[in-house]
């Protein structure tokens, strides 16, 4: 099974032979390296940017401005901050331009903790992203979500910014994604750069399928009648894990991943809490100014 690394690199990669993403680009996106995390090795449209996160950002507008598709990265969502006025203006420029102009790109970042990265690589963004107007914000928690997640960007016509949870980035999936060889070693000999001189390696791509997750569409991954926790990215793992500890124990925990935190599934968090009448939040972003909070007081409204 891919990990999340592999799974959105296959992704850029069907958007780049598929959706006409002609650039991506960031700080060491290109080669040699291929990111921090390897997602972006092997890519065709890869280039490296100078340290520079609000060059970064004003690239990517001005190319989706001109009609092409591109995909930049922040290399960690610690460094985004100086960047805020310009994805502020980013979301609004349809808005501001009656329509005339789009800004749409994807912009992809790693968030949260669980590398040991210390006080500059371990904030989380999700918060201060669902209040950036014009936004779609996404954050999957696994493999097969990534892949589904990224393809659904590079196709939105509106800006998306796509979290990486650092910590999942190299844990695998429990599910093959479409045209994936199912030996997990085979994968890595045909996608993964060997360590050491890369100046020959080339990649040699699966014959990758479409498979896309439809942005603010939530899912269920632990059914329950007691409560409801909702969560995203790296928590969904700790959450599911609570709710089958709990099982254990004769209570019943239903886990809803919201995959998607602006537009949010309101719908089916509705349904849940409902049924359960009682619900949980959980995220790892700080206590004060928290998007759970929002969710907490629409859900107890």
């Amino acid at each position: 099974m891919a990990n999340m690394a592999q799974a959105i690199r296959m992704a850029l990669h069907y958007g780049e032979e598929n959706l006409g993403v002609q650039d991506i680009f960031g700080q060491d996106v290109g080669a040699p390296l291929g990111g921090v995390f390897t997602a972006t090795q092997g890519l065709k449209t890869t280039w490296n940017t100078p340290l520079d996160e609000r060059g970064i950002i004003g690239m990517a507008m001005g190319i989706a401005m001109a009609g092409e598709k591109c995909v930049a990265e922040i290399q960690f969502c610690d460094y985004i901050f100086n960047t805020i006025d310009l994805l502020k203006m980013a979301g609004n420029t349809h808005w501001v331009s009656n329509g005339n102009y789009s800004v749409p790109f994807v912009l992809m970042t790693p968030v949260g903790a669980g590398i040991r990265g210390s006080v500059y690589h371990s904030h989380s963004f999700d918060s201060w992203a669902s209040r950036l107007p014009g936004w779609k914000v996404v954050m999957p928690s696994t493999p097969a979500d990534a892949y589904g997640l990224m393809i659904s960007a590079l196709e939105d016509e509106n800006p998306v910014l796509f979290l990486k949870p650092k910590a999942l980035m190299r844990v695998r999936g429990e599910e093959l994604l479409p045209g994936e060889p199912e030996s997990e070693k085979d994968l890595k000999a045909m996608i993964d750069a060997p360590i050491g001189d890369r100046s020959k390696w080339k990649p040699k791509w699966p014959k990758i399928g479409e498979h896309r997750i439809p942005i603010g569409k939530g899912k269920i991954t632990r059914e329950g009648e007691e409560l409801t926790i909702v969560t995203c990215g790296r928590d969904v793992l700790f959450c599911n894990q609570a709710a089958d500890e709990l099982a254990k124990e004769g209570h019943s925990v239903e886990v809803i991943d919201l995959r998607s935190i602006y537009p949010y599934d309101w719908e089916l968090i509705k349904e849940s809490v409902t049924k359960t009448r009682k619900v949980l939040f959980v995220n790892e972003d700080t206590e004060v100014t928290n998007f759970g909070e929002h969710l907490s007081y629409r859900a107890t409204k």
